[in-house]
């Protein structure tokens, strides 16, 4: 059983954390804590197939589910993706019921998708029954999907038509980008662009969040009270940023308050 899967047809409320750093410890690190799923990234960072791996075996140890983010609505790209065996894909820049079509049927066997044969991971390397999984195994995958223009948000009432898609994440600042304003995430334009597609999911009973940078408190009651109920906040690079941070300031307040200082 897929928990991410069966915790999105539930409508529960989901915590993710990014991670876009090379080094799979920081999947170890981030997977021991209680989030609801680890992004992996591989559209915006440098980890490679094998690099991705290790992640995923990494994230595997420590129980939590792991989604990959891929680079383009390729099924070349996602073939590969998926052989190592991911709990959920994420597919960005998905703006017409064409493209999630195709997205769809990348992560299905025939008769419902075009996806070639030929699992490893997904499959424990044939430890695991592989007839089982050519039946219901590759239905398990969570299959989100990004809107990040406007054009997908205009089109995500049709789009939604797909009943393979389990969910919608919004990209906010590519979205403010599509309408001429990019990185105004909270301009007007742009959030009347994000209740659309939040009213248009709600209406297809499809969960929808949102992939964000920020991990302040405000910022993300602010997208959750709209509600875009998966939050996947921050990136592990500011995680330790922030970690650091705090550190250095109490190391600096300890030197001023010393007697010796």
């Amino acid at each position: 059983m897929n928990i991410l899967k069966e915790k999105l047809k539930n409508h529960e409320p989901l915590a993710g954390a990014h991670v876009i750093l090379t080094d799979p410890c920081i999947s170890e690190i981030v997977s021991n804590l209680d989030y609801d799923f680890i992004w992996i990234d591989t559209e915006h960072s440098a980890i490679d197939y094998r690099t991705l791996e290790m992640h995923l075996m990494a994230v595997r140890a420590g129980g939590t589910p792991a989604v990959v983010r891929v680079p383009w609505n390729d099924p070349i790209l996602v073939k590969r993706v998926l052989e190592q065996g991911p709990d959920g894909i994420v597919f960005p820049v998905i703006n017409t019921a064409e493209e999630a079509r195709q997205a769809m049927e990348s992560c299905l066997y025939p008769p419902e998708g075009k996806r070639g044969f030929g699992p490893i991971r997904a499959v424990k390397y044939g430890l695991e029954d592989m007839d089982g999984y050519i039946r219901t195994g590759h239905k398990e995958l969570c299959r989100l999907i990004q809107i990040e223009s406007k054009e997908g948000v205009r089109n995500l009432d049709e789009i939604l038509c797909n009943p393979y898609i389990d969910g919608v994440i919004i990209g906010a600042c590519d979205l403010s980008g599509s309408i001429g304003i990019l990185n105004q995430v909270f301009d007007e334009r742009n959030l009347k662009l994000i209740d659309e597609a939040v009213q248009t999911a709600e209406r297809h009973q499809v969960p929808i969040g949102i992939s964000t940078g920020s991990t302040d408190p405000e910022t993300l009651k602010f997208w959750y009270d709209r509600g875009l109920t998966i939050l996947s906040s921050g990136m592990d690079y500011s995680y330790i940023l922030s970690g650091a941070r705090q550190t250095l300031d109490t190391i600096r307040t300890v030197f001023g308050s010393s007697p010796c200082a």
